[in-house]
């Protein structure tokens, strides 16, 4: 009797391979699945509350809506209410609002006009001040500069012996330093011009001028004063000369500080005490 050979149940690694990739996709469909399930529950959920807020947002503006046309019903009656007491019909009322409205516009373009006029004023004046305030510096400033060339110029001016061995007091060598002098008023100080062959009355005094070298700066010239005549012979430019007069003997200087042909040009100092000139009456 012949064997027969048993048929063996044993998988290749081919079968085993394709049942292993099964169960995986199996398994990630399922896995598929169930996420789909949570996001379609979780989205059911959100259309549900979206249609809850769109249905009571719906509700709010029919009630809002519902609200509105009450009030103008309500509006409308008192109009009408108003027109009535008033005699007027609802246009007139209108146009009676309107013109308030036109009225009440104007008054505020008025008033904003009002408001920058008055700012421009305001502003105008701020500049105006501060104007005032730069001007007001700048005196300052010219005055500090005035008092310092004042200063300068007298610490310039010097002390001189005068003919008469007597020491003077500043000597002014132009027009400008002696309206130093006269500034301080510690004399009285008279200018004056004058010209060869004629006599001139200067404070109390009279002079006369006999000669004038320009050359070496010279000049000549006699003083009457007390019915006496005193000859100031060979004086030089800028030399204090001085002399006595008046019956309490006071100390008058002179000094010339500028000579031309047949001129002199300076001037008489005397103490604040001494006698003032007479002016002679339509001078």
């Amino acid at each position: 009797m012949s064997e027969t050979p048993e048929v063996s149940e044993q998988h290749t690694p081919e079968q085993r391979s394709y049942s292993s990739l099964f169960l995986l996709l199996l398994a990630a469909a399922v896995v598929a699945a169930i996420a789909g399930l949570v996001w379609s529950y979780s989205l059911a959920g959100r259309l549900t509350h979206a249609e809850a807020q769109l249905s009571a947002a719906q509700q709010q503006n029919q009630n809002l809506t519902s609200a509105l046309d009450a009030t103008n019903a309500r509006l409308k009656v008192t109009s009408e209410t108003l027109g009535h007491s008033l005699g007027m019909t609802q246009k007139q009322l209108e146009e009676k609002a309107q013109e308030l409205l036109r009225r009440q516009d104007a008054s505020t373009k008025r008033l904003e006009s009002a408001q920058a006029a008055a700012q421009q004023q305001i502003s105008s004046v701020s500049t105006d001040v501060s104007g005032v305030k730069t001007d007001v510096g700048g005196v300052k400033t010219d005055l500090s500069e005035t008092k310092t060339q004042l200063q300068n110029t007298e610490a310039q001016m010097q002390k001189m012996t005068g003919d008469l061995g007597l020491q003077s007091g500043l000597i002014a060598k132009n027009h400008d330093e002696l309206e130093i002098l006269k500034h301080k008023g510690d004399r009285n100080y008279y200018e004056f011009t004058l010209n060869k062959g004629s006599k001139k009355p200067i404070s109390t005094v009279t002079l006369e001028l006999k000669k004038a070298d320009t050359k070496h700066s010279r000049y000549t010239l006699e003083v009457y004063a007390d019915d006496k005549k005193i000859e100031k012979k060979d004086r030089g430019l800028n030399e204090p000369v001085q002399f006595y007069t008046g019956k309490d003997n006071l100390l008058y200087e002179m000094v010339v500080n500028n000579i031309n042909k047949n001129q002199i040009q300076g001037y008489v100092s005397t103490p604040k005490n001494a006698p003032q000139p007479v002016v002679p009456s339509g001078q």
